[in-house]
């Protein structure tokens, strides 16, 4: 497996999924160390008993606790234009004779609370549903596929991320490719997606930049921290994207486990 120098300290393996990055985090998380997040409640002092004989003399009452500060908000980034926009759980046609070779999905999400890291990760995925192998995901701690076809990128103009595929090398195991967003820390810092707006996914042809398709979110819960936005997926021989669009409450490693990659 290939040891990539990015944000994380060391080669992803099955046993340090979310030991990657060491720079943002204090020590590694698994989905098993997760630490609850105690909330302490202000105790009210007993009311005083009051005396029929006098009249009480009321104590200075303190002064009342202020509203927590308003969430730091953060850069904001504008969509590009979304040329060929499908609706959730829309299927269009990318790729057949004579079509595309290669695809980038492209990628970008504005964050109402600046707490919220947004990661892009891609799944490649066989018949089943399930991953090649445990190194058959891409992202920031694995930007490239064993077989070289699908690459993680950052993205200095309009969008945020990318993943590039070519299908000329990809695995010919491989049927599907997911495209999921995840909120780093989400569990433990109590964040989610009702935090987020903006969320898109546009599907490029990689010779040209030219849009083929692309989906833009418009439903936020607060009850996902992982959203699988779109897929590519192959159909007879062709390749179509599928605008998906829904969320789980789970992390990277609980994504890792959805897909079976094994996380310890």
């Amino acid at each position: 497996m290939n040891q990539i120098p990015i944000r994380s300290t060391g080669p992803l393996d099955r046993q340090s999924v979310l030991s990657i990055n060491q720079l943002r985090v204090q020590g590694p998380k698994t989905s098993q160390n997760i630490q609850t997040i105690n909330e302490g409640s202000a105790r009210r002092p007993p009311t005083p008993a009051s005396d029929p004989r006098r009249t009480p003399v009321p104590a200075s009452a303190p002064a009342p606790a202020s509203a927590p500060p308003p969430a730091p908000s953060a850069p904001q980034k504008p969509a590009p234009p979304l040329l060929h926009p499908v609706q959730k759980g829309q299927k269009v046609l990318l790729s057949s004779a004579g079509g595309p070779a290669r695809v980038k999905a492209c990628l970008g999400w504005n964050a109402l609370n600046a707490a919220c890291d947004v990661d892009v990760s891609a799944f490649l995925l066989n018949a089943s549903g399930k991953v090649l192998g445990d190194d058959w995901f891409v992202f920031y701690g694995q930007q490239r596929s064993p077989d070289g076809s699908t690459v993680f990128s950052m993205e200095p103009g309009a969008d945020r991320e990318s993943i590039s595929v070519d299908f000329a090398r990809l695995n010919s195991q491989a049927s599907k490719i997911v495209f999921v967003l995840t909120i780093h820390e989400a569990l433990e810092r109590r964040l989610n997606f009702s935090m987020l707006r903006d969320a898109y996914i546009r599907i490029l042809d990689a010779s040209d930049d030219r849009e083929l398709a692309s989906f833009q979110m418009d439903e936020y819960y607060a009850n996902v921290t992982s959203m699988m936005i779109g897929e590519i997926y192959r159909h007879n021989g062709d390749w179509k994207f599928n605008a998906i669009g829904n969320g789980v409450a789970k992390d990277l490693a609980g994504l890792c486990g959805l897909y079976g990659v094994q996380v310890v």
